[in-house]
């Protein structure tokens, strides 16, 4: 087996910047893979601060591996949008088996044989039962927030985003942080709808704290 070294990898780096999230529908503005995956290590980093504030103990060298990493192997396969990629267990499934193989492959044959079993370790799933994995949960799902609200206060009525912000919303309420879940019901979420925006975000925003 041949290896050519870790420059494969670093070239692959700006294939992520190619790759647009939410494919085929009408945005004002566009969003990338490594531009995502940045901004997710920034909010788990405010969020793991606000954990470790209250007592918890953050492994912040899992909690940046899990966060910077999370989407790497959308290098192979695309952004699948959410509502596809969890239609089913068995999809959902598959296509995690498909990525998992995919990486797999990669690191066998890009990847310097030295550096291999610590990149199969920083490459596998991360969101897990852990701190770790919880927060980088919270952030993946706080930045599918954030697009959708980015859309919705430029007057995108597209019923996609629609769906994307309530679907964002109460998946982030569910997830087993109270201390982030609060923060963000109760300081991150107020911001939001004081903001004026052409959809009525504030009876949008209710309806789904209705539901939770």
């Amino acid at each position: 087996m041949i290896n050519i070294g870790i420059h494969r990898f670093f070239t692959s780096l700006t294939d992520l910047e190619r790759i647009i999230r939410c494919p085929g529908r009408f945005k004002f503005e566009e969003h990338n893979v490594a531009a995502h995956s940045w901004k997710v290590s920034q909010y788990a980093m405010f969020f793991g601060t606000l954990e470790e504030m209250e007592g918890a103990t953050v492994d912040w060298k899992s909690l940046y591996e899990k966060t910077i990493n999370h989407d790497f192997a959308e290098v192979f396969i695309g952004d699948i949008k959410t509502p596809v990629k969890h239609a089913s267990p068995e999809l959902k499934q598959m296509i995690s088996h498909v990525e998992e193989k995919m990486m797999e492959k990669f690191i066998l044959h890009e990847i310097p044989e030295e550096f291999q079993e610590i990149f199969f370790d920083r490459m596998k799933e991360g969101k897990d039962s852990t701190l770790e994995g919880l927060l980088l949960e919270f952030a993946d799902k706080l930045d599918l927030f954030y697009e959708a609200f980015s859309e919705l206060k430029r007057g995108n009525t597209d019923k996609e985003f629609v769906s994307m912000y309530e679907e964002a919303l109460t998946k982030l309420l569910k997830i087993p942080l109270p201390t982030c879940v609060k923060y963000f019901k109760n300081v991150i979420l107020a911001d939001v709808v004081s903001e004026k925006t052409p959809i009525d975000i504030t009876t949008l925003t209710q309806h789904v704290l209705s539901e939770a």
